[in-house]
């Protein structure tokens, strides 16, 4: 009877979506920054010790790594027709035996235990030795698995790999099997459809009532440089949040956090279009490059650890909010009130805890959102301080109307506070959509969509240029 000969799997990026040494690396800059790049400063010349210690920081969670399904159905099937399946990785050792244990694989495993980098020839050499020349089936994923499919029975190829069609050319037996990932994933993971927050940078041309081309072209590329800058930093929110991700009932399906696109390929977008950004914002003048900067900043802070502390968040958001009205300030040179940009942090406060009211109300039981500071219990304090902002952004509305600056630009100040009633019922509207559960999971997205909200808008801002005397001089009326 023929021995059958053990089937063994690299794990990262063949088994496994994902690489689990980018994994720890990003979970650790979650859990703790200042030690996680400590470590990688002092091993970054040792991948065997970055590795263990990085897995000693960062204990993943392995069960929630996404897998591959065509791998992970044949390891099933060859289980079930009773061959020995064997996880071998470059990863360390004590990752990779959770991960086999996780999947009812073979208890033998091989990989990284901080001497030795179980990589390439140093793989192929230890399956041997365990396995005899040819004695197994080797299914990887990358160039570096070459050294292994010479030295196994049968190679698997698992996405495009174009050095291994020199096996097919020795006449080696080959399998190809689905794997790599999509350009159209990558862009769905820079959350496009976010790019029409940065449209609040238009709001202090709208407010200075400064309608030309001088202000207009300069903050709508200083609109595509935060564009830029906002993704670049929603990608590196994302790889800090992938474990909170996988347990959320919708951001599971993130492209990272799903492994539909590798955590290397994230990385090295976040870096290009951060540098596009900065390079953007130096070309359009000082003042915008330093309001980028301070924004990208504050976003990191909130990424790696404000988002986790209660209220600390929400007035984070306001402030990322805020900036944009400052951006579009200095990118077009114009001079906006004080009272205006104090009315904004009020009401983003607002749209902050709307945020959070609409993800408590569609959670599934009371415990903390994952990577959050708030519980189903919080829903009420959320509430009353949406309230408290409401009222505070109605209050700083009226003391701009009534300032000298608003009495210039808006000579009619009854008009003006006329707009305060459309305004009002499109924050307590928001706010209630929130509460029950009936908004975006995030408000200015669901308001850029939602018509009879931007109805609402519509007349706010009719009402101020009729107060402003625009209507009048642009049509006669």
């Amino acid at each position: 009877m023929t021995e059958v000969k053990p089937l063994v799997l690299d794990v990262d990026g063949t088994f496994l979506k994902t690489d689990m040494l980018f994994e720890t690396f990003w979970d650790g800059l979650g859990r703790d920054p200042v030690a996680t790049l400590g470590v990688l400063a002092r091993n970054f010349r040792r991948p065997e010790r970055l590795k263990a210690e990085l897995a000693a920081i960062a204990p993943l969670r392995t069960d929630l790594l996404p897998v591959n399904p065509e791998i992970a159905d044949l390891a099933l099937r060859s289980r079930m027709a009773g061959r020995e399946v064997v996880l071998a990785s470059a990863s360390d050792r004590v990752l990779v035996e959770r991960l086999a244990a996780d999947y009812g694989l073979s208890e033998e495993v091989f990989a990284s235990d901080g001497e030795v980098n179980l990589k390439g020839p140093a793989k192929a050499e230890a399956l041997v030795a365990a396995y005899g020349e040819r004695g197994f089936d080797y299914a990887g994923d990358a160039a570096v698995d070459m050294p292994v499919w010479e030295r196994a029975e049968n190679a698997l190829v698992v996405g495009r790999v174009p050095s291994a069609r020199a096996l097919i050319a020795r006449g080696r037996n080959v399998v190809e099997l689905p794997g790599g990932w999509s350009p159209a994933a990558l862009f769905r993971a820079l959350r496009p459809h976010h790019w029409v927050k940065n449209l609040l940078l238009l709001l202090a041309m709208i407010v200075s009532l400064s309608f030309d081309l001088a202000t207009l072209v300069p903050i709508l590329w200083g609109v595509v440089a935060f564009s830029a800058a906002a993704s670049s930093i929603y990608v590196v929110n994302d790889l800090l949040d992938l474990e909170a991700d996988r347990l959320h009932p919708t951001k599971c399906r993130r492209p990272f956090a799903s492994g539909e696109v590798p955590i290397a390929i994230g990385m090295a977008a976040s870096a290009a279009l951060g540098l596009l950004a900065l390079g953007m914002a130096a070309a359009i003048n000082g003042a915008f490059f330093g309001v980028v900067v301070l924004y990208m900043a504050l976003s990191l802070a909130y990424s790696l650890k404000l988002k986790r502390m209660r209220w600390v968040d929400v007035a984070t958001l306001a402030a990322l909010y805020t900036i944009r009205v400052i951006a579009g300030a200095a990118a077009g040179a114009v001079a906006v009130s004080i009272y205006a940009l104090i009315f904004v942090f009020p009401m983003f406060i607002t749209l902050g805890c709307v945020k959070r009211l609409t993800e408590l109300t569609l959670a599934s039981n009371n415990e903390r959102l994952p990577g959050r500071g708030y519980g189903r219990p919080d829903r009420g304090d959320l509430l009353n301080v949406a309230g408290l902002g409401t009222v505070g952004a109605l209050l700083v509305f009226f003391l701009f109307s009534i300032s000298e600056q608003g009495r210039m630009l808006y000579p009619a100040t009854w008009v003006l506070w006329l707009a305060m009633l459309p305004m009002a019922i499109w924050l307590v509207r928001m706010v209630m959509l929130g509460w029950v559960g009936k908004q975006d999971y995030d408000p200015i997205v669901f308001a850029m969509r939602d018509r009879f909200g931007i109805g609402i808008l519509m007349i706010t801002l009719g009402l101020m240029f009729q107060a402003a005397g625009l209507w009048g001089k642009w049509f006669g009326a």
